[in-house]
């Protein structure tokens, strides 16, 4: 399994009404390459199956999509996922205990 199919992995594991970061998936695929983590997440294939819109910064900002930062904080909200000023109440943070 490539990275990019290990990070769809995690990323399906993440349950509605909930959000991960880029930085959590890649420390549990144990490396620090954040970004390639948003580059996969940016050409997922697999989507919704693989709801990468799920997938914040880790400073709790929403962050980028391939359809929009707007459709994203939209489809967060449809779950239930407080947004305020475009961040996310830590409260929602799943880890992949």
């Amino acid at each position: 399994m490539d990275f990019a199919e290990k990070v769809y992995a995690l990323v399906k594991r993440v349950p509605e009404g909930r959000v991960t970061t880029y930085k959590i998936i890649a420390e549990k695929l144990g490396t620090k390459a954040y970004r390639a983590v948003g580059s996969a997440l940016n050409r997922n294939p697999y989507s919704p199956a693989v709801p990468c819109h799920r997938v914040i910064k880790s400073n709790g900002y929403v962050g980028g999509f391939a359809k929009g930062t707007n459709k994203k904080t939209q489809m967060l909200k449809k779950e239930g996922i407080e947004i305020k000023n475009g961040k996310i109440k830590r409260r929602f943070i799943f880890s992949f205990s």
